[in-house]
């Protein structure tokens, strides 16, 4: 007879996925441990297993689960009543605020790539596309010519708009100068007027 899935499931899976890209970001890959991550989470290791078979397995699904969320906040961010530059600044302020308190996540996602199988990686690369094509998309539709095949800029600008936004976790203060939306209105802005000058 199956297991039943306790009411619970969900959210001790939650606890455990932050639990362990917390002690996978401080302690690294291969020095953080099961036992570890388990005694950490309070839960035992019997039950850890239960839910993630390896740490391989646990590694891939705090990248996997973290990218889903981002993209299905960014494809529920989607408003036909926006003009696209407003859709623009939404989306990054979508991801900007994905970002809040994912320090550990990135730093996973960062130097995953021995620990995830060639499946894993593609499964992964995959969610990244998506997630990209958010931002290309509306780019284009503002400039279009950015697809002029003699000058194609679209994936250079798109990428660099990535860039500014995945490094915050580097210099970013909760209750600094800027706030995130601020940060928000002015990435958007630095990469639409830049368009200007490169196109």
């Amino acid at each position: 007879m199956a297991r039943t899935r306790a009411d619970d499931f969900e959210e001790k899976q939650h606890h455990i996925l932050l639990t362990a890209a917390h002690v996978f970001a401080t302690q690294g890959m291969e020095k953080a441990s099961m036992s570890q991550i388990a005694s950490e989470a309070g839960v035992s290791k019997s039950l850890l297993y239960h839910y993630y078979p390896s740490k391989d397995a646990l590694i891939f699904e705090i990248i996997r689960s973290h990218l889903q969320e981002l993209d299905a906040e960014l494809t529920e961010a989607r408003d036909p009543s926006l003009d696209d530059e407003a859709q623009l600044e939404k989306l990054v302020g979508v991801v900007l605020n994905a970002y809040r308190g994912a320090d550990d996540q990135h730093k996973v996602q960062l130097n995953a790539g021995p620990a995830l199988s060639e499946a894993q990686k593609a499964e992964i690369t995959a969610l990244e596309r998506k997630i990209v094509k958010h931002f290309s998309n509306t780019l284009r539709d503002i400039h279009p010519e950015l697809t002029n095949d003699d000058r194609p800029l679209l994936m250079p600008v798109t990428m660099s708009l990535f860039g500014m936004m995945n490094w915050v976790y580097m210099w970013f203060k909760e209750g600094g100068p800027i706030s995130r939306e601020d940060y928000a209105k002015m990435a958007t802005t630095l990469i639409l007027e830049g368009v200007k000058a490169v196109r």
